[in-house]
């Protein structure tokens, strides 16, 4: 064991506000995913909130600030990983932005004391999967995902600001994925929908209906859950759809972790309002 931890590449982690606190198990089962794809996340000492939410609404030059501290915390010479959607924007946005502009480049490194760093990779968890031959990781488990019957939701993470349109795309991983690991991805209409964000406290009376919709139509479509690779659209989803029988909703890493094996899953689905466990049992996976 200690040899294999020891054999682990070291990757520089940003896990933001939402997996630190609302999402744990999100980012617990991201965590061992990423080890047994062969990766060492180091979580970044002293890390701040990316300047999502309403601050970069609000107060854009604070939001700048935020997600620039953050990129000057990285280690030259290491990728950094970001998992939730916003994040990755706000932090990649910021590197575009400080690569691009010799002006603000030297005001943040006057600010911070450091040099900016133009060789950051900054890489979305998704870049870690499709080169990492998952079927294979997985040949040997008794457990494959057993035929369950998911519905892919992105959300607005597919969606990007002009500067970005050339940047990586994401549009129909967690299908393909997911589906080489025995799970089948069913079409519907609701994968890129909006899931309310934010607006979510300001005005739970706007994105209660949105989320119904949208767990409606996973039911109608025939799902078991829905799978998101964001923690937000997570949180909304569950608690703000009042259908009187709910449909699971699983983060992505979680039924990645599931399929290479892991069962160590306890403070996972504990912390999930709708529970998921006899869905997972009846497809014999716990």
């Amino acid at each position: 064991m200690d040899n294999h931890k020891n054999s682990l590449t070291d990757i520089s982690y940003f896990p933001g506000c939402s997996l630190a606190t609302s999402a744990k198990e999100n980012n617990l089962s991201l965590l061992n995913l990423c080890r047994r794809l062969g990766f060492n996340p180091v979580e970044l000492d002293d890390w701040n909130c990316c300047g999502s939410s309403s601050a970069h609404s609000i107060r854009s030059e604070l939001a700048d600030d935020l997600a620039a501290r953050n990129l000057f915390l990285a280690p030259a010479g290491r990728p950094l990983l970001v998992a939730c959607p916003s994040c990755m924007l706000r932090l990649r946005h910021m590197y575009i932005h400080l690569r691009d502009d010799e002006a603000a480049r030297g005001y943040y490194e006057d600010k911070w004391n450091r040099s900016f760093d133009p060789n950051l990779n900054i890489l979305h968890f998704f870049e870690l999967l499709p080169e990492a031959n998952l079927p294979n990781l997985a040949k040997d488990r008794e457990h494959s995902l057993n035929g369950i019957r998911f519905v892919p939701y992105y959300g607005c993470m597919l969606a990007r600001p002009p500067v970005m349109s050339r940047e990586k795309n994401y549009y129909g991983l967690m299908e393909k994925i997911l589906s080489s690991l025995g799970a089948e991805p069913l079409l519907w209409g609701y994968a890129s929908r909006c899931c309310g964000t934010f607006l979510s406290v300001a005005r739970p009376d706007v994105v209660r209906p949105m989320v119904n919709n949208i767990a409606l139509g996973a039911k109608e479509t025939g799902a078991d859950c829905i799978v998101t690779a964001c923690a937000m659209c997570h949180l909304n989803l569950e608690i703000r759809c009042d259908l009187r029988e709910p449909v699971p909703i699983f983060h992505f890493s979680e039924l990645l972790s599931l399929a290479l094996g892991e069962d160590d899953h306890k403070g996972w689905f504990s912390r999930h309002i709708v529970d998921p466990e006899p869905l997972l049992r009846s497809k014999g996976l716990i």
